[in-house]
This record gives structure tokens, C-alpha cells and sequence, in this order.
């Protein structure tokens, strides 16, 4: 495996948790929509990865992370009676998203820290190529 690899290998990663970050920004943002019947109430949102590893000979030959999509959580949506807010149905419920704070900040915390391990990844590469150059002065 070359330096080269290494930084495809990173920055596939850095590009993955980055979408991560972003998903799991608009679930937060999201949390506390509500919508008068459960069809059309936000979902949670969390984006699916997959390892890629091809051999050197297979085109297109590489190795990282793909994104393989965006999936809806098919967790229940919660309800709740508040007959007088405006957005109640006829039996005075609410619905609200399927969003768990906990679970989004857990997995904001997690991405933004496998990020930065990708940013440190790319930036020992670096001065590894930096320092292998300095060799024949």
C-alpha cells in the first residue's frame, strides 16, 4: 500500500463523516417539528457506509469508504395530546419525529472525533512524504 492509498483511504473517511455530521445536524434541527398526522412527521435520518477494498489489478482500483445511502429510522413517531395547539388533529394529538437528542449528540460527538483522526491521518502522511523527500538532501 502506498502514501497515496493512505490518503484515499482518509479523506474517503473525513468525506463520510462529514455527511454524518450533516445528517445528524438536520435530525437535530429537525427534533422538534410538528405535523398534525404521522405520515407526514419527520424521520430520523442516518446514512449507511461501507468498507471498500479493490485489489490494484480491478478498475477502478481503490480502497476507503463509500456511501452506500441515506436511510429513514423506522422507529415510531411520538404522539402526544395537546388539543389546543394549532397543528392537533381532530382528536387533539400532535406528532413529533422520532429524533432522540441523546443519540444525536452521542453520534455528533463520534463523528466529529473519527474526523478529526482522519485529519490526523492525512497530516502524519504528509509529513511523512516531507520528511522521505528530506532524505536525499
Amino acid at each position: 500500500m502506498s502514501l497515496f492509498n493512505i490518503l484515499d483511504i482518509a479523506g474517503s473517511g473525513m468525506s463520510a463523516q462529514a455527511l454524518r455530521l450533516n445528517t445528524t445536524a438536520s435530525n437535530l434541527a429537525n427534533a422538534e417539528s410538528v405535523s398534525s398526522n404521522s405520515a407526514d412527521v419527520y424521520r430520523a435520518r442516518q446514512p449507511v457506509f461501507s468498507a471498500v477494498m479493490k485489489a490494484l489489478g480491478e478498475s477502478p482500483a481503490g480502497v476507503g469508504v463509500q456511501v452506500n445511502g441515506i436511510v429513514e429510522s423506522q422507529a415510531p413517531v411520538r404522539k402526544q395530546y395537546e388539543p389546543g395547539h394549532p397543528m392537533a388533529n381532530g382528536d387533539g394529538y400532535i406528532f413529533l419525529p422520532n429524533v432522540s437528542m441523546v443519540e444525536e449528540m452521542a453520534n455528533m460527538i463520534s463523528a466529529s472525533r473519527s474526523y478529526q483522526t482522519n485529519s490526523e491521518v492525512a497530516k502524519t502522511t504528509k509529513q511523512l512524504f516531507m520528511r522521505t523527500l528530506s532524505l536525499g538532501q
